[in-house]
């Protein structure tokens, strides 16, 4: 039995398959005949609720949002120049898709940064937008959660801005 996390209702959290949740209660339910502690965790933009057994949290991933340091080292990772494999697109797309579903903000950063096209490249297949995509939301709404001030908006702003910056420098 893995150790409890210190989380409470209220607090934001990552849940790596679907992002930044936010707990709004912990309740007691039973489950074949066993009585499990549950934390109930409302995903407000896929309309979602999660309820996981509060011994697996960590078991499963789950943990508190990024610090301000590793969103800065995630926004560095950004900046960096993009590192493209030359492996069949589905070996790739697998490798994207378990960095995204990590819940790890650099790796998702990652992402972000390896599939980011500007005007003038070529342009992305549908696969590789769908990817590109699921990894810019989840690196847009930690930011905006980890960063009171910003709203996802805010952090889009923010995120494409490193990104633009990043394609005028190369």
């Amino acid at each position: 039995m893995s150790k409890k996390l210190d989380f409470s209702p209220n607090d934001f959290v990552v849940y790596p398959a679907h992002g930044v949740g936010q707990i709004v209660s912990v309740e007691k339910q039973e489950v074949a005949g066993l009585e499990l502690e549950l934390f109930v965790i409302n995903f407000v933009k896929d309309k979602m609720t999660l309820r996981v057994p509060t011994h697996k949290a960590t078991d499963v991933g789950m943990r508190s949002l990024s610090s301000p340091e590793v969103v800065a080292k995630a926004m560095t990772t950004l900046k960096g120049k993009a590192r493209v494999k030359r492996a069949m697109w589905s070996r790739r797309a697998q490798e994207y898709e378990a960095k995204i579903n990590s819940g790890d903000l650099i790796a998702i950063a990652e992402v972000v940064r390896d599939l980011h096209r500007n005007d003038e490249q070529r342009e992305q297949s549908y696969s590789e937008r769908q990817l590109y995509e699921a990894a810019l939301d989840r690196l847009t709404r930690e930011l905006a959660a980890v960063n009171a001030d910003m709203d996802e908006d805010g952090a889009l702003k923010a995120v494409d801005e490193v990104l633009s910056a990043r394609v005028a420098a190369a």
